[in-house]
């Protein structure tokens, strides 16, 4: 289980939220939801433990993320506003580095991952020569490398098409089908998913 327990979050002496908590359990697709400013990105970095919380605590199967960060990292993929891809490699290599870190080289799995994101025959150019939209789509081709039981993801059907959200609505439930953990933030509502989501709404310090 992963669990918020009384997190608050100040910045530039405005309270964003306080005496927020939640849990999710195997399975859950948990979407966080509120006005631009509410604090939904500091909450997502607070829980993938990038940033720290002014009070609370984030923990994971009981225990503080923080005391046992390698193995929460391990069971972690997060994806934020930045792509966080090296604009050097190629999409294929970027998506190597990552596949080999996490499951050891496997080829087929790694073009299959950018046929889902419509980069199939964009294997071998620069990720800096990619359009941001595209280079987005590498780093969500990470999502069907990924064994990691908890997803936090922030905005992840940006400059993603009709074709790529069905396909990503389609991962979301299958990662919730076996057990995994889904959080994520988006303005757009999660069309053809069929399990029940539950949304949190950040509203001016307080969670409703």
């Amino acid at each position: 289980m992963f669990a918020a327990l009384n997190l608050s979050c100040v910045r530039d002496e405005r309270t964003l939220f306080s005496g927020l908590s939640f849990t999710i359990e195997p399975g859950e697709i948990v979407q966080i939801a509120g006005h631009n400013g509410a604090g939904k990105t500091s909450l997502l970095r607070i829980l993938a433990g990038l940033a720290s919380p002014d009070e609370g605590e984030v923990t994971w199967q009981g225990q503080n993320t923080r005391r046992q960060r390698e193995l929460f990292h391990q069971q972690l993929l997060f994806l934020g506003h930045q792509p966080g891809i090296k604009s050097v490699l190629t999409a294929y290599e970027n998506l190597a580095f990552y596949y080999d870190v996490s499951n050891g080289d496997a080829a087929q799995a790694i073009y299959q991952a950018l046929e889902q994101v419509g980069l199939l025959g964009y294997e071998d150019v620069a990720v800096a020569q990619l359009s941001a939209g595209q280079q987005r789509r590498v780093a969500l081709a990470r999502l069907w490398l990924s064994d990691a039981l908890l997803w936090i993801l922030d905005e992840p059907l940006t400059a993603i098409d009709k074709d790529g959200v069905a396909a990503l609505m389609a991962l979301f439930e299958h990662h919730a089908l076996r057990g995994g953990m889904l959080l994520l933030t988006t303005h757009q509502d999660l069309p053809g998913i069929t399990r029940e989501v539950r949304k949190i709404r950040l509203t001016s310090a307080e969670l409703a």
